[in-house]
């Protein structure tokens, strides 16, 4: 199964800004692939494909590192992978709550690392994707431009979650397996 580790965002507000956004990335008539509101997420590790019996090692090791009190994360500013000007991926940035992001992925290298997995070599951006571009226009760019600066709002990130993504010709659908909670106080 293909797999990853994630903070979900399940704010309906911050939902709803999010879907505001594609709907005008879409207006733009670029051949965009939106991802579903139920699927925006914070990656902090892509597994690629697993077994189950490696889910049950990731989730053990993710019990074990992980060690986080829930914290605010607020979703600002859109921009685009690889770059504005040649987008092949359109992103939500992360302002406050992205230390605590990075301290996360941190917590998980070792353990993984363990396993068998190795860490992005491009480092860890956290973002949250909210379109793929198969083709682009000049009026996306604009669009990406234009919002470079927007709030989308705030939410709070009290889990971690290994999920899986089952891939369906209407697109992926994705679910958790294991979830590690904030511990309060």
């Amino acid at each position: 199964m293909r797999a990853f580790i994630a903070v979900d965002i399940e704010d309906e507000d911050v939902l709803a800004k999010i879907k505001d956004l594609q709907a005008l990335l879409a207006g733009t008539r670029a051949e965009l692939k939106l991802v579903e509101p139920q699927n925006i997420h914070i990656t902090l590790w892509f597994l690629g494909n697993i077994t189950p019996k490696m889910a049950e090692l990731i989730y053990e090791r993710m019990k074990e590192g992980l060690s986080f009190k829930p914290f605010t994360v607020e979703l600002t500013g859109v921009g685009a992978f690889p770059t504005v000007g040649r987008p092949r991926v359109v992103w939500v940035g992360v302002g406050r709550g992205s230390e605590e992001l990075k301290a996360l992925y941190e917590q998980l290298k070792p353990g993984l690392r363990k396993l068998g997995f190795r860490p992005d070599p491009k480092g860890f951006k956290p973002h949250v994707t909210v379109a793929r571009v198969k083709r682009y226009r000049p009026e996306l760019v604009k669009v990406i431009m234009e919002n470079a600066g927007v709030s989308f709002g705030v939410f709070r990130a009290e889990e971690v979650r290994l999920k899986k993504s089952t891939l369906t010709p209407n697109g992926p659908i994705y679910s958790t397996l294991y979830a590690v909670r904030a511990r309060e106080g």
